[in-house]
């Protein structure tokens, strides 16, 4: 009887694993981030109401081509995953997962979600979308190999979410859009630098490149860019208000949020070695964009 018993609880754990080692692979958390700026364009980008059923449209959509482009990213990244501490357990490199798996995983999930998009919200959605998996995939993924400088590269896919849900809205672009840009652009500066500082081991052993050496005085390159990407982060941030798009509480508290960041960025750079600094960056950066964007969408005039 307990044989039986066992034999049938084996049945249903595997299954639920294998879909669990599926739902690993599309990085969920990061999945979840792109839904949400990317549903925050497109309530910005809306004229008359929100229509809920094309938002669920877009967001369907852009879960499957966001999870299927981080499946792939597993897929390529598979054998630097294994050799990092933060990674080595996710499904490929644990060899929960073979990888041809996740490739047709990765493949089919990426390329039904831009014929979604095409279909069920528009070609230029869904042409934003195709624009960040290929820059994604074929320039900052490969690029992590060879320079830091790949953490701008990578901020470009990772800043146009928000611009495809404006897309889905209206069918074109303007000059709001690119505000919600630069705002996505210039936040990944700080916070990705942040992510270096903090799994800097992690990555050199890995043969990944996202900081730079320190030089002999005990600077870093990338200490200019945290700082310039925090006050990037003010004066772009009142930019909806000036130009009569969002009101003045956002207007506070985007400024009040952009000098926090740039607090904490400025401690990092002056602490080095001080993973407690980078930890404290990284948080600030994770609390400073749903805030921030939440306020915009509340705000809007």
């Amino acid at each position: 009887m307990n044989a039986k018993v066992a034999l049938a609880e084996s049945a249903i754990t595997l299954p639920r694993g294998r879909v669990s080692d599926y739902f690993e692979l599309t990085k969920p958390r990061v999945v979840l981030m792109v839904l949400v700026t990317t549903l925050a364009g497109f309530y910005l980008g809306g004229r008359a109401g929100f229509d809920i059923t094309l938002a669920l449209n877009l967001l369907a959509g852009t879960a499957l081509a966001a999870g299927g482009t981080l499946a792939l990213n597993e897929y390529v990244e598979r054998d630097t995953d294994a050799m990092m501490d933060r990674t080595r357990n996710r499904p490929l490199p644990d060899m929960r997962m073979r990888p041809a798996e996740a490739l047709t995983f990765g493949v089919l999930a990426t390329v039904a979600g831009f014929l979604y998009l095409t279909f069920a919200t528009n070609l230029l959605c869904a042409t934003v979308t195709a624009a960040i998996t290929i820059i994604y995939l074929g320039v900052y993924t490969p690029l992590k190999r060879y320079t830091w400088m790949c953490n701008i590269v990578g901020a470009i896919p990772g800043a146009l979410p928000p611009v495809a849900g404006w897309a889905a809205a209206r069918g074109a672009l303007s000059w709001e859009p690119i505000v919600l840009f630069a705002i996505m652009f210039l936040w990944q500066l700080p916070h990705t630098m942040a992510v270096a500082r903090l799994y800097r081991t992690d990555y050199e052993r890995a043969g990944i490149h996202l900081l730079p050496e320190d030089n002999i005085r005990g600077g870093n390159a990338s200490n200019p860019i945290v700082i310039a990407g925090s006050l990037g982060l003010i004066a772009i941030g009142i930019i909806p208000t000036m130009l009569g798009y969002a009101g003045i509480p956002y207007l506070v508290i985007a400024s009040a949020m952009g000098v926090w960041m740039l607090a904490f960025g400025i401690t990092m750079v002056r602490s080095p070695g001080n993973s407690k600094a980078a930890r404290r960056l990284l948080l600030a950066s994770i609390v400073y964009l749903p805030i921030v964007l939440l306020v915009l969408v509340l705000d809007r005039v």
